[in-house]
């Protein structure tokens, strides 16, 4: 899942990048507001840590915008501020913020309201286990089992999966399937998902059994919820 911080503080950037990266997420930064903005529209994350003052634009107005886009008017916002009153918080959440934390702040009780944020907003994406026909995902103990017997899948592979089942049905170009499992700050050739995608399929698919990953010629790849038992 994909992290959005929006902070003109360098060193608070550092810090929670540090820590949303130990806990799986993959995390993009700006420190301006209107760099924040045309990020969001390259890209829409999974959730947004946004700090109210920033220079280019504020963060209540990039709530405001965040809000107003059929894009990303569900995009949950945590608003990051020095601004502790009352009435700034009531205007905060006004804007469209779905929660609101004071600095200082401690970091574990951010991560715990990203991921009670993340609960409620996607629920799969945050759930221990994906199921699809007789494949199953173990992502806290990191296994797959297809019809009961445990699969031997590399880390790639895994993520590879992992990143496919969240969304089933749906057509990832080899560049978005970069971004998603590899990180977008990695630099590798597209053929290299090409190879990952043979792996995979080898590692899932015995005799007689369908293969769940669908390839779209010309576009990509996707996991095809409707697979069956055998061939």
């Amino acid at each position: 899942m994909q992290v959005l911080i929006v902070e003109d503080e360098e060193a608070l950037t550092t810090l929670l990048r540090y820590n949303l990266e130990a806990e799986g997420f993959l995390v993009d930064s700006a420190s301006r507001g209107d760099d924040a903005e045309l990020l969001l529209a390259e890209r829409t994350p999974d959730l947004v840590l946004l700090d109210w003052m920033l220079p280019g634009l504020s963060g209540i107005e990039l709530c405001r915008r965040i809000r107003a886009r059929r894009e990303t008017e569900r995009l949950p916002v945590i608003m990051l501020t020095a601004r502790g009153e009352e009435g700034d918080r009531v205007r905060g959440l006004g804007t469209g913020a779905d929660d609101y934390i004071v600095k200082p702040f401690s970091v574990p009780e951010l991560l715990a309201r990203v991921r009670a944020l993340l609960r409620r907003a996607k629920p799969a994406h945050v759930a221990d286990r994906l199921a699809a026909g007789d494949i199953e995902l173990d992502r806290t103990g990191h296994r797959v089992r297809r019809a009961g017997e445990e699969l031997h899948l590399g880390p790639t592979e895994f993520r590879l999966l992992e990143f496919l089942m969240l969304a089933p049905g749906r057509v990832f170009s080899r560049e978005q399937l970069l971004d998603g499992v590899w990180g977008h700050d990695v630099y590798i050739d597209e053929r290299t998902v090409d190879v990952h995608v043979g792996r995979l399929r080898k590692a899932l698919n015995a005799p007689r059994q369908a293969d769940p990953i669908r390839t779209v010629r010309g576009s990509g790849y996707a996991f095809d919820e409707t697979f069956s038992l055998e061939a």
